[in-house]
């Protein structure tokens, strides 16, 4: 078996045991790269030598940190010191960061080995990883479709076993549904738990954060304490997540709110209800208590308070863009209708939207008085073919933007809730599906353990492992 087979924290603990040393982990990471090729997940590679340099270099140097000598690759979103970083925008073809991003900067002091960037949609904008730099990513179980995004790069790489763990980020389900669509697991931790960079509209910017990407739980929440930790120079500081080994969660007589597709708001193509649900009875054989639960909220008010937050941000953040005819012309259709629809947003629009989006938090609240977790299908469409933009409708229902068939992420992402997305299972096409796990705000802890337990029940990703070829 291949080293690359094993997982982050078993490489981890190989290690840090002297069982194989960091040259003999980058041999085989590159021994399997050629299966690259076929997915296009890890763009931006580096040199073979000096990858080689780097981890013989580890093997005597003193240990670093958790992810000593491993080989990982960031989003091409975070920007590295001397590695190519795009932002999957031609406007960035050629550029080369002079210093790490906060998060680079912590995976590296925990001793990690950059091998490259994972792909992304420009700029983060959309749910298939798609670009004018480097093309599309392709799903590992299936060449033909999408491997969702915008952390797609990372999800593929993850369930390809080019990478043992992944960094990705979420404003919009990016990393819940590319998890859903690899056979992954992707959490998207409390907002504030994982801080930004000082730099950047922080304070009002509190729809997306940074988070880990794994094929077992126990990665996700190691990496999440490597990345978590206050940032002195960012708003909103939250104390660092400790990640605690020890046996999976008891899940007797836990309350699980099963919300489905919000009462028919959020259309699920055929099979995927039923595949999340029997993700829901392994839940249930655990010892957990489901019960179905009516929409507990306007789907579209939380929908509209969404559109016009996100727009506004985009609008602020990428307007200079749009606003030089000769920057505009290189930014994706989704990039400009995100721009132009946020210029439209009056103040009136956005205060409304705060006050949805305070209502709402006010409402998941009190469901968290009566249930522990909630549960909703971490997708609603099965990976579809990599040759789209995006899907245009689902069940015959025409989809009005180009990230309405991503909507059932909004709920959590409106009021930033902790939420995993944890695979479920393969529908009749050889396709995998997902479900989220979302907690109360701040409880990263309950929903990681509850996570485990379920990820020791299931296995997935160890059990269908990709058939690439390199």
């Amino acid at each position: 078996m291949s080293l690359m087979e094993l997982t982050a924290s078993e490489l981890s603990r190989g290690i840090a045991a002297r069982a194989f040393r960091p040259s003999e982990v980058m041999a085989a990471y590159l021994q399997h790269l050629p299966a690259n090729a076929t997915i296009n997940a890890i763009v931006a590679p580096r040199d073979p030598d000096a990858l080689m340099d780097e981890a013989r270099a580890a093997d005597d140097a003193p240990r670093t940190g958790w992810l000593h000598g491993l080989p990982l690759a960031v989003k091409d979103l975070v920007a590295v010191r001397g590695l190519r970083t795009t932002y999957g925008s031609p406007l960035y073809r050629d550029h080369v960061p002079e210093a790490d991003d906060l998060l680079a900067a912590r995976l590296r002091a925990a001793g990690a080995i950059f091998t490259g960037k994972t792909n992304t949609p420009e700029w983060g904008h959309g749910s298939h990883s798609f670009n004018p730099v480097y093309g599309a990513t392709r799903n590992p179980y299936d060449i033909t479709r999408a491997a969702g995004g915008s952390s797609g790069g990372a999800a593929a790489a993850l369930a390809a076993r080019l990478v043992p763990v992944a960094d990705g980020s979420d404003m919009m389900g990016s990393l819940r549904n590319p998890a859903a669509f690899c056979n992954v697991y992707g959490f998207r931790p409390s907002w504030g738990l994982v801080p930004a960079d000082a730099e950047g509209d922080t304070f009002m910017a509190t729809l997306a954060t940074d988070g880990p990407m794994g094929r077992t739980v126990e990665d996700v929440a190691r990496l999440l304490e490597t990345l978590s930790g206050e940032n002195p120079a960012a708003p909103f500081p939250r104390p660092a997540f400790r990640y605690e080994p020890g046996p999976p969660a008891d899940l007797a007589g836990v309350r699980i709110g099963w919300l489905g597709d919000w009462g028919g708001a959020y259309p699920c193509e055929p099979g995927i209800l039923d595949l999340c649900e029997r993700g829901l009875a392994v839940l249930e054989s655990l010892g957990a208590h489901v019960e179905p639960l009516p929409p507990p909220f306007p789907a579209e008010d939380l929908w509209r308070a969404w559109i016009h937050l996100r727009g506004f941000l985009n609008a602020g953040s990428k307007g200079p863009l749009w606003a030089n005819p000769e920057t505009r012309a290189q930014l994706k259709p989704e990039t400009v209708w995100e721009i132009e629809f946020g210029r439209s947003v009056t103040a009136a629009d956005a205060y409304a939207a705060s006050v949805v989006r305070s209502r709402w938090y006010h409402v998941a609240s009190t469901l968290f008085d009566a249930y522990d977790l909630l549960v909703m299908p971490a997708a609603q469409v099965w990976p579809f073919p990599v040759e789209w933009r995006w899907p245009q409708s689902i069940n015959g229902r025409t989809l009005d933007t180009y990230h309405r068939w991503m909507e059932v992420v909004v709920p959590v992402s409106l009021i930033g809730l902790p939420a995993l997305a944890m695979p479920c299972g393969f529908g009749p096409q050889g396709l995998p599906m997902g479900i989220q796990l979302i907690g109360r705000f701040g409880a990263d802890r309950q929903v990681l353990a509850a996570g485990e337990r379920y990820h020791q029940a299931t296995q997935w990703p160890q059990k269908q492992i990709p058939k690439l070829g390199g």
